[in-house]
């Protein structure tokens, strides 16, 4: 295995904005970097390739770091165990050991998603999903798309489907009218912010945007027909082809967990605990971006420059940020307060409704555990292809899944579903392979 070995000054997982940054700021103090990801393309979800319209320029000009030979990118790469001083990752060359002087997690976030009655249908999907799909060529032209849920990802998910021909007949964020109102009075704090802000308005200008909306059925035999939607006047319904409903962002944090990095908990969800130059509990392991809390775009790009700076040993240019970090986190919890969740919304499920999708575990067979260990062993929840991520986090955000209370003694290797011939690959040469 000894030529699937590389040895790097600075290593960093996940190749979104915070990872871009990082490795293009330790790049800038002459060590050598790597960047890993499990995606073909670099960008993350933020800046996910979009086939019928390319990068925006910000994104091109963070993405010039992987093409100037100034760092080595290791596309299609999923990192599945994690030793001290090393990763073992699988890629379509096979196993390969990652070795580092210092580690950047970039790890990003994935989208939450609530069960409610109709949510396995096909046509629904995540806000963040559908424009996933929509930029890889997903069909949408002259579709009839509601988009709902809450937060900004709503109008940017908006926005992307129609310019992919979708008909979008509504936004609707559940965030009362109060709140948004406040919001936009606070806003001009942050200029970059409202200038966003404004140039999405632009663009979906005649798509209604209705607050204190929210969604609580969808209905058809084969495949999504109509939702039900409950707002300030009642309830009422919408006939649509597709549903593209989110309720936010969770941070990834289980390559941390595994390494024994500390997590800490803001509202039902764990993150990356780091000092004020981003350090986590691990020596030489820092971690930026949405692993420390759901902050968006600019968040990451400042905290991934000062994790790469401070894994470089560059620690004056990483104070020298300092002051920007807080100012654009300081509109991450402005966002966090405005969007809280409404609790009708946790409250959505009923006891027939599928809670983990891989293996059909309704929510009745899950009441009554303390330990979700417990009640993965009795009901089989979490065991399938998504290994808890989708379920686990909504049954947590409900309050009947709390990880602090299990006796599962945290995250077990492999991390993601690995191939069997990467796993026979780290156990070829003894000098090298992970030993149980």
């Amino acid at each position: 295995m000894a030529e699937s070995v590389r040895h790097y000054d600075v290593l960093v997982v996940g190749a979104g904005p915070a990872g871009l940054a990082a490795a293009r700021a330790a790049a800038a103090h002459g060590v050598r970097v790597g960047i890993v990801d499990a995606q073909p393309r670099a960008g993350g979800q933020v800046w996910r390739h979009d086939v019928a319209h390319g990068a925006p320029p910000m994104a091109r000009r963070a993405l010039d770091i992987l093409g100037a030979g100034q760092v080595e990118w290791l596309a299609q790469t999923q990192v599945t165990m994690a030793q001290s001083g090393w990763l073992l990752a699988d890629s379509p060359a096979g196993a390969r050991e990652l070795h580092y002087g210092s580690l950047v997690l970039a790890t990003g976030a994935r989208e939450l998603l609530l069960p409610f009655p109709g949510w396995t249908l096909p046509g629904v999907t995540g806000a963040g999903g559908a424009q996933a799909l929509a930029k890889q060529g997903w069909p949408l032209a002259g579709r009839r798309v509601v988009v709902a849920g809450s937060g900004p990802l709503l109008l940017a998910s908006a926005a992307t489907l129609r310019r992919h021909g979708a008909r979008v007949l509504g936004i609707h964020e559940q965030a009362s009218r109060r709140a948004l109102a406040g919001f936009a009075l606070r806003l001009p704090r942050w200029p970059s912010k409202a200038l966003q802000a404004a140039a999405l308005q632009v663009q979906l200008a005649g798509i209604g945007y209705h607050a204190g909306s929210v969604v609580v059925g969808a209905y058809g035999d084969t495949q999504l027909r109509e939702i039900e939607i409950e707002g300030p006047r009642g309830r009422h319904h919408i006939a649509c082809d597709q549903l593209a409903v989110g309720y936010g962002l969770v941070p990834n944090t289980e390559l941390a967990e595994l390494l024994g990095c500390r997590l800490e908990r803001s509202g039902a969800h764990p993150q990356v605990a780091v000092d004020a130059l981003l350090r986590s509990s691990v020596a030489n392991v820092f971690a930026a971006g949405e692993a420390l809390g759901i902050g968006g775009r600019d968040s990451a790009l400042v905290e991934g420059a000062i994790a790469g700076c401070m894994a470089a040993g560059g620690t004056d240019a990483a104070q020298a940020l300092q002051s920007r970090r807080r100012q654009v986190r300081a509109f991450a919890t402005e966002l966090q307060r405005t969007f809280a969740l409404d609790p009708r919304i946790h409250a959505l499920a009923q006891d027939d409704t599928l809670v983990c999708r891989c293996e059909d575990v309704p929510l009745r067979a899950l009441r009554g555990f303390t330990d979700p260990r417990d009640a993965k062993l009795a009901s089989r929840c979490g065991m399938g292809a998504c290994q808890g991520r989708i379920c686990g986090t909504a049954l947590a955000e409900l309050g009947l899944g709390d990880a602090e209370r299990s006796t599962d003694g945290g995250r077990r290797p492999p991390l993601f579903p690995v191939r069997l011939a990467a796993l026979a690959d780290s156990f070829t040469d003894d000098s090298q392979g992970i030993h149980p």
